[in-house]
């Protein structure tokens, strides 16, 4: 194996890498949401335990990246591949975060009373989460720029959603007092799923620049750009 084919062979390997990182991330986004509805306890402490999982993926990623960039100075393309990988590899892992933030949320919930009316419009939020990480995974590997535009003007749905509920969560905790500590946990829930998409998003930003060298930020409809923490 020549050096040229020694490299391509270790950067599809990280791309493998990325990609398992992307499925573990949308089995605990679903998993995390599953045990909200069904108020499942041994499910959300699944996916708090297997959150450390992720974390040493994202690790592993970034250092066989560096490495490479090391041993063999990649330029030009190449090396937006292996910058994108990382970028990526730190993305996937917050939202792995976010996914271990609704399951300890979901702990914390347990034997507190809240209306369980609002818990379909979590489910649709996640939904379209999933969805669009799993479109911005396929848009990198397949070097789709024009689909990694469309799925980050997507966050603009999940926003909209997620605006809705925090209005009818504030609403509620105003009328009904007597909810207000579970309704507030939902209200974190609903900001941890909400972030989903603007992770998906810098993803998307990544891809563009991978593919193009261009560099795109977009804004979504609340004014914050996608790189805001």
């Amino acid at each position: 194996m020549d050096i040229r084919q020694e490299f391509q062979h270790k950067l599809e390997s990280l791309v493998g890498d990325v990609l398992r990182l992307g499925s573990m991330v949308d089995v605990a986004l679903q998993k995390a949401v599953r045990a909200l509805v069904e108020d499942d306890i041994s499910l959300a402490q699944q996916v708090v335990a297997e959150d450390e999982q992720m974390n040493r993926l994202r690790y592993y990623i970034e250092e066989h990246s560096v490495a490479l960039i090391a041993t063999q100075q990649p330029l030009a393309r190449d090396l937006r591949t292996i910058i994108a990988v990382m970028y990526l590899a730190t993305n996937l892992e917050r939202m792995g975060d976010h996914a271990a933030g609704v399951a300890r949320l979901v702990l914390r919930m347990h034997d507190v009373p809240y209306p369980r009316e609002l818990l379909p419009t979590f489910e649709q939020m996640s939904h379209i989460g999933r969805e669009m990480l799993r479109d911005a995974l396929n848009a990198f590997i397949n070097n789709d720029e024009v689909t990694a535009r469309q799925i980050g003007m997507r966050d603009d749905e999940l926003d909209d959603l997620y605006n809705d509920l925090v209005q009818r969560l504030i609403r509620e905790i105003a009328q009904q007092p007597e909810y207000a500590q579970g309704l507030t946990y939902l209200l974190w829930v609903a900001h941890n799923l909400e972030r989903i998409g603007d992770r998906v998003t810098n993803i998307c930003e990544r891809t563009i620049y991978m593919v193009s060298g261009e560099l795109v930020e977009f804004v979504d409809d609340m004014g914050a750009s996608s790189f805001l923490e």
